[in-house]
C-alpha cells in the first residue's frame, strides 16, 4: 500500500512538472491577450464617447435649425400676408384715383373745394395716401424677400446638419458594434484567464500539499535522527560508566584481597589489570567546511502567503509582496532581519551548491534582480511579477538565470 502510495505521488509530480509549466504559459499568453483586448476596448469605448458626443451635438444644432427655420417660415408667412394686404391697398387705392370710370374721386376734390389752395391740398393729401401706401407695400414686399431667404438658407442648413447627423449616427453605430464585439471577446478571454487560473490554483493547492507532506517527513526524520543520536549518545555514556565502575571495582578487589602463601614449588604471575581506552576527543576541532543548519522552518512559513498579490515594493501580506518583500517579512518571523533587497540579500549567510539546497534556502536569479525561498523538490516560493502571485515555481523553470544560493 505505501508503495502503490509512493508510485502514485511520484506519477503525480512528473504530470505536475510537466503541466505546470504549459499552465503557467497558457496562463500568460492569455492574460496578455486580455491587456491587449482590454487596451482596444478602452479606446475604442473613448472612441465611442467622443462619436456618441458628436452626433448628440449633431442633432442638438439640427434642432436649432429647425426651430429656427420653423420660426422664419412663420414671419415669411405673415410678411407674404402683409405684403399682399398692402400691395391690394394700393391697387384700390390707385383704381379710385386714376382709373375711375366717372371721375367722381376728382369731381369731388373740385366741387368740394372752397378755394384753389383748398383743392390743391386735397390733391396732394390724395397722392401723399397712395404714396404712402406704395412705401408700405414695397417694404412688406422687402420683409417678404429677407424672410424668403433667410428661410432658403436655414432650410439648406438643415438638410447639411441632417446629412451630418446621419454620417455621425452611422459612425456611432458602426464604433458601437467594434466596441460590442472587442467586449465580447475580452469577457471570454477573461472567462478562459479565469478558468486557466483556477486550473492554476488547484495545481498550487497541490504543490502546497505535496512540500508540506514533504517537509513534515523532513522534520520527523530530522527528529528521529536526533533521537537516534541523543540514544546512541546516552548508551555509549552508560557504556562508559560501566566500563569504569567495572575497572575500579576490580582495581579495589586486587588491592584489598588476603595475602596468600606463596607456592613452594612455583610461583605465578599477577592477572593483568584489565585497560579502559576512552574516545579520542581532539582538543582542537578539525574544520570539515560543513553547511549550517539553515532554518527549513521559513519554508513552511512561507507556504502561508500563496496567492498573495503581487505588488512592487510591497512587504505584508496586506499589501502584497515583491520578492524580496516577501523574503524579508518570512525571515522577519525567524528573528533575522534582511534588507529589502534581493542583490543585498544574497550578502547574507553561507552560499550553498546547487545540489545541496535544503529547505528554507534563498535561491537567486536574474543578476541578482529576483529571490525566492527552497521548499525542497527543486521547488521554491516567490513572488513572480506584476499581475501574478505569489506561488509555488520549479527552479528548473529559469534555466540558466539561476545564480546561486544562500544560507542564512
Amino acid at each position: 500500500m505505501a508503495l502503490l502510495a509512493l508510485l502514485v505521488g511520484a506519477a503525480l509530480a512528473t504530470d505536475l512538472a510537466a503541466a505546470d509549466p504549459s499552465t503557467k504559459q497558457q496562463l500568460q499568453e492569455k492574460q496578455q491577450q486580455a491587456k491587449n483586448v482590454l487596451d482596444q476596448v478602452n479606446k475604442l469605448d473613448t472612441q465611442f464617447e467622443a462619436s456618441v458626443e458628436a452626433w448628440n451635438g449633431a442633432k442638438y444644432e439640427l434642432g436649432v435649425t429647425q426651430k429656427q427655420l420653423k420660426t422664419e417660415r412663420t414671419e415669411l408667412r405673415q410678411a407674404e400676408k402683409q405684403r399682399r394686404v398692402a400691395v391690394t391697398r394700393v391697387e384700390r387705392r390707385l383704381v379710385a384715383i386714376y382709373e375711375s370710370t366717372d371721375d367722381q374721386s376728382t369731381v369731388a376734390i373740385l366741387f368740394g373745394s372752397t378755394n384753389l389752395s383748398e383743392m390743391l391740398n386735397r390733391f396732394d393729401a390724395v397722392h401723399l395716401v397712395a404714396a404712402a401706401d406704395h412705401r408700405l407695400a414695397v417694404q412688406a414686399t422687402a420683409a417678404r424677400d429677407r424672410y424668403a431667404a433667410a428661410e432658403q438658407k436655414t432650410a439648406g442648413l438643415e438638410d447639411q446638419r441632417a446629412a451630418d447627423v446621419s454620417q455621425l449616427d452611422t459612425q456611432r453605430r458602426k464604433i458601437g458594434g467594434m466596441l460590442a464585439e472587442r467586449k465580447r471577446l475580452l469577457a471570454s478571454v477573461q472567462s478562459q484567464v479565469g478558468a486557466l487560473e483556477r486550473k492554476e490554483a488547484r495545481e498550487q493547492a497541490i504543490l502546497k500539499a505535496q512540500a508540506q507532506a514533504r517537509l513534515a517527513a523532513a522534520q520527523r526524520a530530522a527528529a528521529a535522527a536526533e533521537a537516534a543520536a541523543r540514544a546512541q549518545a546516552q548508551a555509549a555514556a552508560q557504556a562508559k560508566a560501566q566500563a569504569a565502575a567495572q575497572a575500579k571495582a576490580q582495581a579495589t578487589t586486587t588491592t584489598t584481597a588476603p595475602s596468600q602463601p606463596a607456592p613452594t614449588t612455583t610461583t605465578a604471575p599477577s592477572p593483568p589489570t584489565p585497560t579502559i581506552t576512552a574516545p579520542a576527543v581532539p582538543t582542537t576541532p578539525v574544520s570539515t567546511g560543513p553547511l549550517p543548519a539553515g532554518h527549513p522552518e521559513a519554508a513552511q512559513i512561507a507556504l502561508k502567503y500563496l496567492g498573495i498579490p503581487y505588488q512592487w515594493g510591497g512587504a505584508s501580506p496586506s499589501t502584497g509582496f515583491d520578492c524580496s518583500g516577501l523574503v524579508m517579512y518570512v525571515y522577519a518571523q525567524l528573528g533575522i532581519q534582511l534588507p529589502h533587497y534581493a542583490a543585498a540579500q544574497f550578502g547574507f549567510g553561507t552560499a550553498v551548491p546547487k545540489n545541496e539546497l535544503e529547505p528554507g534556502d534563498l535561491v537567486f536569479f536574474d543578476n541578482l534582480d529576483h529571490v525566492g525561498i527552497y521548499i525542497g523538490g527543486g521547488d521554491m516560493v516567490h513572488a513572480p511579477e506584476t499581475g501574478d502571485v505569489v506561488k509555488i515555481e520549479a527552479i528548473s523553470d529559469f534555466g540558466n538565470h539561476y545564480v546561486g544560493a544562500r544560507r542564512l
